[in-house]
């Protein structure tokens, strides 16, 4: 029990790229919304957390989303990974002129590295608790980001 709690303890260090998709999400979330006078969130926050949550269910489980589009995909994680950052880099890159597009790139590849530096460390959570738990973060970090501009 103790060495368990140790190693979730010290996952960002093992895993630094957590932190950098934490990071990213405290810079997106200084920049959504306008900033209101009033301390209720405004129908913005929720849009672009739903955005943003729909990115980490897609790059956190495209094997189980993509499944039957793709035996490749179905057949590798590592085929799986390198497809959905190729998709998700080119279709960022096709549409990049929109300012939406272009955080939704750097937060799909924050999430797709954090997800690559988890499996180099063998931690390979269930799918659906990865994206929970990257969620979260993603999400706490966003957060942050829109008290640090209060």
């Amino acid at each position: 029990m103790f060495l368990a709690l140790l190693r979730l303890i010290t996952l960002p260090l093992r895993a630094p790229m957590l932190l950098l998709l934490v990071a990213i999400a405290a810079y997106e979330g200084m920049h959504w919304g306008p900033m209101p006078d009033v301390r209720v969130l405004p129908p913005t926050w929720f849009l672009e957390s739903i955005h943003a949550l729909l990115v980490v269910v897609i790059c956190t489980m495209p094997d189980v989303l993509l499944q039957q589009v793709s035996s490749l995909m179905a057949a590798s994680r590592v085929m799986s990974l390198v497809i959905t950052l190729l998709i998700v880099t080119v279709g960022g890159l096709y549409l990049l002129h929109l300012k939406v597009l272009a955080n939704v790139l750097i937060l799909a590849c924050a999430v797709l590295l954090a997800r690559l530096d988890l499996a180099r460390i063998r931690m390979a959570p269930p799918a659906g608790l990865l994206t929970l738990g990257l969620g979260a973060l993603v999400l706490a970090g966003a957060s942050l980001g829109r008290w640090l501009v209060r």
